[in-house]
């Protein structure tokens, strides 16, 4: 429950992106987010037309966090590489899985062209992001000439969303981590020689 001091629509907005993340858009009924607001009853529908337009908002607020996430580790300091590394070493709830992707695994989320619309919007963003970043590295030589951007990108975000689903169906990050760790050794910048890869932080 949260504190009395954040506004009634934040509290709306805030519960029902725990629950969505949780429960999923089905199991997300407005009793349960009114409770987990600790707003009073009727309260939804007065600040949101119903639970479409208060998933709406929150499926929003939840992909403008993982956008800012995301960038403030791609946009960060470092050589592309690095900012790979960063991003995918980033500290996360593995085993909650990701909060954008699970939804692409709700079939009531998918089924609404409104509801879906962020979330294809953020992992089309993600994948560009990524594809820049890859893009420059193979620019200044750090990557490989013969690496596409876009099909890294997609790698990149495959190796993610698929590292949470295998996470949570074993109960372990190990798969997660592993994951992370080959895709990084086979992006390992070469040395200036260019014969042999420069090797991954432990």
């Amino acid at each position: 429950m949260y504190s009395v001091c954040v506004s009634t629509p934040e509290r709306l907005i805030e519960a029902t992106r725990e629950l969505l993340w949780e429960r999923g858009y089905v199991g997300t009924s407005p009793k349960a987010i009114l409770q987990r607001a600790g707003a009073g009853q009727g309260s939804m529908y007065h600040h949101f037309t119903g639970k479409p337009d208060l998933a709406l908002a929150a499926i929003r607020r939840t992909a403008e966090e993982m956008r800012a996430t995301a960038e403030a580790v791609l946009g960060g300091p470092g050589s592309p590489y690095e900012r790979v590394e960063a991003y995918l070493r980033r500290e996360r709830d593995v085993l909650r899985g990701c909060p954008v992707g699970r939804l692409t695994m709700d079939p009531d989320v998918v089924a609404s062209d409104e509801l879906r619309a962020p979330v294809d919007e953020t992992l089309d963003w993600l994948r560009e992001r990524l594809a820049a970043v890859v893009e420059e590295g193979r620019e200044r030589g750090e990557f490989a000439p013969g690496l596409d951007g876009e099909e890294i990108a997609a790698t990149i975000v495959a190796t993610v969303q698929g590292g949470y689903v295998l996470a949570r169906a074993s109960g372990s990050t190990a798969a997660f981590d592993t994951g992370v760790r080959g895709l990084l050794s086979l992006l390992a910048p070469r040395s200036p020689a260019g014969d042999s890869p420069t090797p991954t932080k432990a």
